[in-house]
């Protein structure tokens, strides 16, 4: 397998490690239940560590438990991924529509300058819901732009955790609309 390689039996590999996290069988998720993809970029993997007062004392981890709850509630399986490097991003994004209903997304800094995850976002078939635990538009100037806002399906800011419950709920209820017979 090539280093960046799509391998759904085992998540999207990266050089050193798999940082993609299926939600297994053994959770008791029905192999036919439909998927959304979690996706969380740059340095969120340092959640409870960076910055308590802007981003809280939460986890990585609680975030995937709370959003994986809140996904089988409204009857979506969870996957779950996070990396630093842009590329990786753009891979799964790209390969997303195969698998997965629909995506949320915490682009973290990625949100204010990737064009090439906004070009990725644009060509998925399928909605992203765009996430961030703070609000952005109160932030430093050059958090406030998000360019790829404009191809997202939605976006929930500034509710800590909570964003990525409401955002959940809100890409659910995107895909329930895109359900209804004429």
């Amino acid at each position: 397998m090539q280093e960046h390689e799509m391998d759904w039996t085992c998540g999207l590999r990266a050089a050193n490690a798999t940082v993609f996290r299926p939600d297994e069988p053994a959770t008791g998720v029905a192999q036919d239940m439909p998927r959304l993809l979690l996706v969380n970029g740059p340095n969120l993997n340092l959640l409870g560590r960076r910055d308590p007062t802007q981003y809280g004392t939460f986890t990585l981890a609680d975030v995937e438990s709370r959003t994986r709850e809140t996904a089988h509630a409204v009857g979506y399986a969870l996957d779950c991924f996070q990396s630093n490097h842009e590329g990786e991003l753009v891979d799964l994004i790209q390969a997303a529509s195969a698998r997965y209903a629909g995506i949320l997304l915490n682009a973290g800094a990625l949100t204010h300058y990737s064009y090439a995850l906004r070009d990725a976002i644009d060509a998925c078939r399928v909605p992203v819901m765009e996430i961030h635990i703070s609000d952005i538009a109160k932030r430093e100037p050059f958090r406030q732009l998000s360019v790829i806002h404009p191809v997202c399906a939605g976006q929930v800011k500034g509710l800590g955790l909570q964003s990525y419950i409401v955002g959940t709920k809100d890409l659910a209820a995107i895909l329930e609309k895109g359900r209804i017979e004429p």
